[in-house]
């Protein structure tokens, strides 16, 4: 009887709940900012073990403000990320430079998480590859 309460009263003060169907950001309020022009994950293959590997990720503001990316979160140090500091204006491309350290053999699949400032929920990125 309690959960009925407690939902009657979020409803009547903050409206029904969003269905579950909804895509996340849909319920959080915050649709997309970008637009990948590239893939977003990405397969480096066969790499050769003490050569560093990179890939840019491109993508573009569809919004009508500029966005910030804010920073760019990978999972271990030997996965490196660069990205523009300034703003990207609507319509415009901005890059996000990675870059693998190859100094350890042996399969590897790296997410790297990507944070703009009009968006709740980060952008997820892949590598993946194999060192010999």
């Amino acid at each position: 009887m309690t959960h009925f309460i407690a939902l009657f009263t979020f409803c009547l003060f903050w409206g029904t709940p969003a269905p579950l169907t909804q895509p996340l950001h849909a319920r959080v309020g915050t649709p997309p900012v970008i637009e990948w022009l590239t893939e977003t994950d990405h397969n480096f293959g066969q790499i050769r073990q003490g050569y560093p590997v990179k890939y840019v990720f491109k993508f573009k503001n569809i919004t009508q403000t500029p966005i910030l990316l804010e920073t760019v979160r990978t999972t271990c140090g030997c996965t490196a990320a660069k990205w523009p500091e300034e703003a990207i204006l609507p319509g415009e491309t901005g890059e996000i430079l990675i870059e693998y350290d190859t100094y350890k053999s042996g399969d590897f699949r790296k997410k790297i998480r990507v944070f703009f400032d009009q968006q709740h929920k980060p952008e997820i990125l892949w590598i993946e590859g194999s060192v010999d």
